[in-house]
């Protein structure tokens, strides 16, 4: 079993991130799915190889543009999801995660945390961890080849 805690859209309100920080070593991974990538790199620095930094819209200068976690059978698309056009819908997404052989695709962008299954990929928003709504994360578990995703509000 492996378990992450996956966040987006912090957009520099370290406050949120520092609450949901001490998760960071309970956890086997750490997914920031950008916008707010930066507030990341004080944590990369102490445990680089947990932490996937992903670039968001907002993001100039540092994380991925995307990636592909593979963990107990289960391959995961990580993007921040402006790329895809997650805003209007999130069949790019689901297309991308299918052409990479993921089953599950972990997007941001949106500001808004969903957890849905579209033609066989689950499809999980954390919602954002700024202050535009009620901060939220998600945490989220593969263990033998599935994967369950809960959302969890920050407060």
């Amino acid at each position: 079993m492996k378990t992450f805690v996956v966040l987006s859209d912090s957009h520099g309100r370290y406050k949120n991130v520092q609450k949901i920080s001490p998760l960071f070593a309970e956890n086997d991974y750490v997914v920031h799915l950008g916008d707010g990538s930066s507030d990341m790199r004080p944590y990369v620095s102490q445990a680089p190889d947990k932490f996937y930094v992903l670039k968001g819209n907002c993001d100039f200068s540092y994380g991925q543009e995307e990636c592909v976690i593979e963990e107990e059978g289960v391959s995961v698309l990580c993007c921040h999801g402006h790329r895809y056009g997650v805003k209007r819908g999130i069949g790019g997404l689901v297309a991308r995660a299918k052409e990479l052989g993921c089953s599950v695709a972990l997007y941001g962008h949106t500001h808004r945390a969903a957890v849905k299954e579209e033609d066989g990929v689950l499809c999980v928003n954390p919602g954002a961890l700024g202050d535009y709504a009620e901060p939220s994360y998600c945490y989220l578990v593969l263990h033998r080849g599935k994967a369950t995703a809960t959302v969890v509000p920050v407060r």
